[in-house]
């Protein structure tokens, strides 16, 4: 029990200059504590593993802005847009980017896996600038569509509006777009161009809650797919590969799931006071 304390506790707190404990720092720390005159690291780890503890792991997360009293009406907010039935002049884009996607020209081609041996990727790479891809996604149906600039700013954010303006169907009379609130997104040249497309609606994340914004999980998939090996040989190239990309998943394009029963597990995370 008295290993289980030290380990649930922060190296600092017992004078120790760790970031994290580990089996052999946690042997150490109770040899020279006199609890025991000898001890292994692999019996610390067992030890350990009995009462389901693993203090060399880390995981990040960010506190929630409970406090925030924007934070209720804009998670209620999104949750209807996701979830309502929309009417045929409707529709639900999430939008966000995705940024610095680098071309990196190998210095000797990648090769592919054979029996026995995996994908051979040449670590020693050149780079040649960056791209950001705009991104929105349809949450009825999962088509996406993207546009890639060299920069991220206000005026590529308004082209890229531009775009969806233009690929929408002037029936629909309904355009929200989800996203979170960064300047980009709201500064004053964004403002003076939605006064004059009164059929765009902006919907902001709460703080710290981009997880609700499902253009991320797609992303996710772009990131494992397209850009695990990043081997591309110019800004151009990876540009061409992007589009592809897009084009390819928007013909078998399926929107992500989110039921009532997704609902009630994002607002059972709200504390009692809140959800009351």
């Amino acid at each position: 029990m008295h290993l289980v304390r030290i380990a649930c506790e922060r190296p600092d707190r017992v004078g120790r200059s760790l970031s994290q404990w580990d089996c052999c720092e946690l042997a150490r720390q109770l040899r020279e504590q006199g609890v025991v005159e000898s001890i292994s690291a692999e019996t610390v780890r067992r030890i350990l593993s009995n009462h389901h503890l693993k203090p060399w792991r880390t995981h990040y997360w960010i506190t929630p802005r409970w406090d925030d009293p924007e934070f209720r009406p804009r998670l209620e907010e999104i949750i209807d847009l996701y979830t309502r039935p929309l009417p045929a002049s409707e529709v639900v884009f999430c939008v966000d980017e995705k940024t610095s996607l680098q071309p990196r020209v190998r210095l000797h081609p990648t090769r592919p896996a054979i029996a026995g041996q995996p994908n051979l990727v040449e670590h020693e790479y050149k780079r040649q600038g960056a791209l950001n891809l705009f991104a929105a996604f349809d949450t009825r149906s999962g088509r996406v569509y993207g546009q890639t600039h060299a920069r991220k700013r206000q005026v590529e954010f308004i082209a890229f509006l531009e775009y969806l303006d233009h690929e929408v169907p002037a029936a629909i009379q309904a355009i929200h777009i989800v996203c979170d609130n960064v300047p980009t997104h709201h500064g004053k040249k964004v403002r003076q161009w939605l006064q004059s497309h009164p059929r765009f609606r902006f919907h902001f994340t709460p703080v710290h809650c981009s997880w609700m914004n499902q253009v991320e999980q797609w992303f996710s998939l772009l990131q494992r797919k397209r850009f695990r090996i990043a081997d591309f040989d110019s800004k151009e190239h990876l540009r061409l590969k992007i589009d592809q990309f897009i084009a390819e998943w928007n013909v078998q394009a399926h929107p992500f799931n989110w039921s009532t029963k997704s609902v009630a597990k994002v607002m059972a995370a709200l504390p009692a006071k809140e959800a009351a």
